[in-house]
């Protein structure tokens, strides 16, 4: 299915395929800095916002995108510390809750009153939360492999802020040391990728995600480091109970589609996704839930496979929006 990779060096592999496919490079101004994504499309209707899982970036969504219907737009997003994203200040760690000031930073920047999301992984839980408290500023949302908030148990929260806080002040301290943090040579990389996926991303795959995750190194010709912050690896997510995902997906009325792949775990109590899943059958009469064969990144490594689910799904909710100025 990858016909796109070969052995061409990782930058004109990419560059070549969003050349071929008009893709274009933005940047979103943010108080930090700034937001990098890819736009897919035509510039003139306001696109659906695609955000990435944890520790991925905006080319998770290379392979998918060009199958979609091409009268539509898409813009996918590198979230912060990310991809090509300005990193958040030193001292300061990632917060989930911070999708809430992101996408409304991204709707301000292009005049938009509604927003659409198609989001995997950490991208769908982020979405669920923004989409549940926003329900009115929202047309539609595609999960991929993902749904809702995990939910700990407290003793593991507990455990986790004791070993994961000084890990992440010696990551903080790195960062602001600046110096080159270690580097591989590019077949290294995509080992590196695909065995921290635990096979989810296919080899093929891998440059897609690698070409916005790493950097050549100045110190050792040939080589390459991971660019994304490391403080991402401290982070605990939302930490809020089942209770609180319960009430938000009431709130979920909007067109829903929840694709799962049939090879990805669910990193909690089953029930917990059963009993949201529930409440969004009952409560709302455009939720799909839609299984597939694949890994957690089923969308990346084969795409074939979701393009269907999903573009029969826009055929029936997707709308034409032209009254935006891109500002492209």
């Amino acid at each position: 299915m990858m016909t796109d990779v070969d052995a061409e060096p990782i930058e004109t592999l990419v560059e070549r395929h969003d050349a071929r496919h008009g893709v274009q490079e933005v940047r979103i101004p943010v108080p930090f800095g700034e937001l990098a994504g890819k736009w897919w499309g035509p510039r003139n209707i306001r696109p659906i916002v695609c955000l990435h899982g944890w520790q991925d970036n905006a080319g998770t969504f290379d392979t998918l995108i060009p199958l979609l219907p091409k009268h539509m737009s898409f813009l996918a997003i590198d979230l912060p510390g990310h991809g090509y994203s300005s990193r958040i200040p030193h001292g300061m760690s990632y917060q989930p809750m911070n999708v809430f000031y992101l996408l409304n930073f991204v709707m301000s920047e292009y005049g938009w009153k509604k927003i659409s999301l198609m989001s995997h992984s950490m991208g769908s839980v982020l979405h669920f939360a923004y989409a549940a408290v926003f329900p009115a500023r929202v047309d539609f949302v595609i999960s991929l492999d993902a749904l809702k908030p995990q939910v700990l148990k407290d003793n593991v929260i507990v455990s986790m802020l004791s070993e994961l806080t000084p890990e992440f002040v010696r990551a903080d301290l790195r960062n602001q040391d600046k110096s080159e943090p270690p580097s591989y040579t590019y077949e290294e990389t995509v080992d590196r990728l695909y065995q921290g996926a635990v096979n989810s991303i296919t080899r093929e795959a891998c440059p897609f995600l690698l070409q916005r995750n790493i950097r050549k190194s100045a110190k050792f010709p040939d080589k390459y480091y991971f660019a994304r912050d490391s403080r991402l690896k401290y982070g605990l997510g939302f930490l809020w109970s089942q209770e609180v995902n319960v009430r938000l997906a009431q709130n979920l009325t909007m067109p829903f589609l929840f694709i799962k792949a049939s090879d990805s775990p669910y990193w909690e109590r089953k029930k917990n996704y059963d009993d949201v899943i529930e409440i969004l059958q009952r409560n709302n009469a455009y939720f799909e839930l839609r299984h597939v064969e694949g890994t957690h990144h089923v969308h990346l490594s084969h795409p074939e496979r979701v393009v269907p689910i999903i573009t029969d799904f826009l055929k029936k909710y997707w709308q034409k929006d032209e009254d935006v100025a891109s500002k492209l």
